[in-house]
C-alpha cells in the first residue's frame, strides 16, 4: 500500500465507526500511520481506542471547524489522504436542536474542505485523497416494494440530520468539480458493531434487555432499514481508499434489510439463549428477565413514531461490488445472524466499556429512544 493510503488523518477517530476503522486500517497495513482528530464530545471516547500501539496512533483533542489547526496537522506530520467520519448522527438529537448539525457536518466539512484545498492543491499540490464518509438517509425514504437507491436517486433527505449530511456531500463534490480536489463519497446503511453508543437502536435494546429497561420501538416496528456491520463498513473505505474514482459516489450497504422489530427479537433470542447456556449471567445482569428464565419480549414497549420518519432504506451495491471488489461478510441468513450474535456477546463481555460511555447520558439516551419531547 502506498504511503498515499497508509498513513492518514481520522476525523471523529474516537467514535464508533471511525474507532474500528483505525483498527482495521492498522491491522491490513503494518506500515501505516494514523493522527486522529476528535473533538471528544459525548461521541468520543479515548477507550474506543485502548489497546492500539500509540507509536503509530497520534491522537490531537480538536475541532474539525479549527481550520488552521487541521493546515498544522497536515504539514506537520505529512499528509496526504484524511477519511472524514466527525459528524453529529442522531436524528432525533437532529429533531431537537439542529444548529449543531448545521455547524459540525457542514459548517465542519467545509472547514476541513479549504485546509485541505490549501495545503494539497495550493502550498504542494500532487497526489491525495479526501474521503467523506455519509449515510444512506440523504436520498429519503422507499416504499416496501421500490427499487433500492443507487447513487443516482435524487437526494430527499427528510430529517435536519440528513439534510446536513447531503448539504456536506454537496459541497464535497462542488470541491472536487470546482478545484479539482480528489474527493469520494461513500453513502452507508445502519451500522452495528462494537463500540456503537448506546443512544442508537442495537446496543441500546441490549443495554436495555441487560439492565431490565424497556425495549423502545417506534411506531409499529416495522420500519426497514439495511443493516450493515461495522467490519464490512471499515473494508469498504478501505478499498475505496484504494480503488474508487475521484469525484464518485459509492453506495456502501449490508444486503440485510430488517424491520424494527426483526432486530428487536434477534437481540432478545441471543440475550434468551445466553443466559439459558452461562448461568454466571443471572449473576452478573440479575435485573435482566432471563435471569429468573423469563424471556426479554416482556420489556417491549411501543412508542410514538419521531416526525418525519422514513419508512425503509435500502442501497444498492452494485457500483462498490464492481469499481471497489467490495462484498458485506456478515451478509443475509446465517452469516447475519452469526455476527448480530458476536455483537451481543461483545456488549454482554463489555459491560466495563458500556457502563463507562453511559456515565451521566443513559437516562438522556433512554429519553431520546422514548420519544419524550
Amino acid at each position: 500500500m502506498s504511503t498515499l493510503h497508509s498513513n492518514l488523518l481520522v476525523t471523529g477517530g474516537a467514535g464508533f465507526i471511525g474507532a474500528n476503522f483505525v483498527r482495521a486500517h492498522l491491522a491490513h497495513d503494518p506500515t501505516a500511520r494514523v493522527v486522529i482528530l476528535d473533538a471528544l464530545t459525548y461521541a468520543g471516547n479515548l477507550g474506543n481506542l485502548e489497546g492500539i500501539d500509540a507509536e503509530r496512533c497520534t491522537f490531537v483533542r480538536g475541532d474539525i471547524r479549527d481550520t488552521p489547526l487541521v493546515c498544522d496537522l497536515l504539514r506537520q506530520h505529512q499528509l496526504r489522504a484524511l477519511v472524514h467520519f466527525a459528524a453529529e448522527s442522531h436524528v432525533d438529537r437532529s429533531i431537537l436542536g439542529p444548529d449543531l448539525f448545521i455547524e459540525t457536518n457542514i459548517v465542519g466539512t467545509h472547514s476541513l474542505l479549504k485546509a485541505t484545498r490549501l495545503v494539497w492543491l495550493e502550498e504542494e499540490a500532487g497526489a491525495h485523497r479526501f474521503h467523506h464518509v455519509s449515510t444512506d438517509e440523504v436520498y429519503g425514504s422507499l416504499e416496501l416494494r421500490d427499487a433500492a437507491f443507487t447513487e443516482s436517486s435524487p437526494v430527499r433527505p427528510n430529517s435536519p440530520y440528513a439534510a446536513s449530511k447531503a448539504a456536506s456531500d454537496h459541497l464535497v463534490r462542488a470541491y472536487h468539480e470546482t478545484f479539482g480536489l480528489d474527493a469520494v463519497i461513500t453513502n452507508c446503511s445502519n451500522n452495528y458493531g462494537p463500540y456503537q453508543l448506546p443512544e442508537k437502536l442495537v446496543p441500546l435494546l441490549i443495554v436495555n434487555c441487560l439492565l431490565g429497561e424497556r425495549l423502545p420501538v417506534y411506531g409499529d416496528g416495522l420500519h426497514v432499514r439495511d443493516w450493515l456491520h461495522v467490519q464490512d463498513h471499515c473494508n469498504a473505505i478501505l478499498l475505496a481508499l484504494r480503488k474508487g474514482v475521484a469525484g464518485e459516489t459509492y453506495n456502501i450497504g449490508g444486503e440485510n434489510e430488517r424491520t424494527s422489530l426483526e432486530i428487536l427479537r434477534l437481540v432478545v433470542s441471543a440475550i434468551d439463549h445466553a443466559f439459558e447456556r452461562d448461568a454466571s449471567l443471572a449473576t452478573k445482569y440479575p435485573q435482566c428477565p432471563a435471569a429468573a428464565g423469563r424471556s426479554c419480549a416482556e420489556l417491549v414497549a411501543f412508542v410514538r413514531d419521531r416526525p418525519g420518519a422514513d419508512r425503509r432504506y435500502a442501497l444498492d451495491i452494485t457500483k462498490a461490488r464492481r469499481e471497489l471488489g467490495y462484498c458485506p461478510h456478515a451478509i443475509a441468513g446465517p452469516k447475519f445472524e452469526a455476527a448480530f450474535r458476536d455483537t451481543v456477546r461483545w456488549y454482554m463481555a463489555n459491560d466495563s466499556w458500556w457502563k463507562s460511555v453511559m456515565d451521566g447520558h443513559y437516562r438522556e439516551w433512554v429519553a431520546l429512544n422514548y420519544n419524550n419531547r
